[in-house]
């Protein structure tokens, strides 16, 4: 059955999973910002193996569906091979835009999250999943945070967005207002659409890093596509655990900056007010991008 995300938010999932005890990795030698070390000679070269077959698979995919910003990106880090080393990467990251990586076990609470975004810090998770988890995982994994998440932080603009993000995040702690920015991540880091002259294209990680939906968001006539707006889309509740039923749409990063630039807390006194939209939605003054 699908889920449709309200009251419990993307980044609340670590407190459900903790009360269960079902989280996945190592939080035993994480230090008090969930930092631990990547201990990259301890994967195996089966790990190394299927980081490249995963590599491939999505690198084969990505012409024609990702934005140019992302595959030139991508090529930069030099990540075909295996599992990246975090602190080489940092290296490239810190000269081009000041960010570096962060080893984390896996989920991090919301306010050490958006402490790190916020201090140019991207938090990266140390394991790898498992041969029959290589086209669904319900955790992020290592390939999910690198392959989708690490490449754009090259792009000055969606870096500085981030940093922003973070920023917003833990002034939107403070306001109560969790879940209306957690759809805002959701619907931009992780299932943003961009419109260039040859089409719609993806650069959210969610769908740059699956084999599946990387090619449904640009060409399945099922979901709206609706131009990105910070009111409605911090309105629209989102799902899980399938496809999208709506994706925003950017014109370039500099949109996505604009729109979501402005102080939030106004907004978030009027979001109060209204009630959630279905992830379904489509308003009726709104036009619904064909796919391509």
């Amino acid at each position: 059955m699908n889920t449709t995300v309200e009251h419990a938010d993307f980044f609340k999932t670590l407190t459900e999973k903790s009360e269960h005890g079902s989280l996945r990795g190592n939080y035993e030698g994480a230090d008090e910002r969930y930092v631990v070390r990547q201990n990259w000679a301890q994967y195996t070269p089966a790990q190394h193996a299927l980081w490249r077959q995963l590599y491939r698979r999505q690198a084969s995919l990505l012409p024609g569906r990702a934005c140019d910003a992302f595959i030139e990106s991508l090529a930069r880090l030099d990540a075909s091979d295996g599992i990246p080393d975090f602190t080489r990467t940092t290296d490239a990251l810190y000269k081009a835009t000041g960010w570096e990586l962060v080893a984390v076990p896996g989920l991090i609470p919301d306010l050490t999250f958006f402490e790190h975004l916020a201090a140019r810090r991207f938090p990266v998770t140390v394991w790898l999943r498992e041969p029959e988890e290589f086209d669904y995982i319900a955790e992020p994994d290592v390939f999910h945070d690198f392959f989708g998440h690490v490449p754009l932080l090259l792009n000055p603009v969606f870096a500085d967005y981030l940093q922003e993000y973070g920023r917003g995040g833990m002034k939107a702690l403070k306001l109560d207002a969790l879940k209306y920015i957690a759809r805002l991540y959701w619907y931009t880091v992780e299932f943003g659409l961009i419109q260039t002259h040859q089409g719609l294209r993806a650069y959210g990680a969610g769908m740059l890093s699956s084999g599946g939906e990387i090619e449904y968001c640009l060409t399945s006539p099922k979901p709206r596509r609706v131009m990105l707006d910070a009111e409605r889309t911090m309105r629209t509740l989102y799902k899980i655990d399938s496809y999208q039923e709506t994706y925003f749409v950017i014109r370039d990063f500099e949109h996505l900056f604009s729109t979501t630039e402005p102080d939030f807390a106004p907004l978030y006194e009027v979001l109060k007010t209204e009630e959630a939209l279905p992830a379904d939605t489509l308003l009726p003054d709104e036009k619904n991008l064909p796919p391509n």
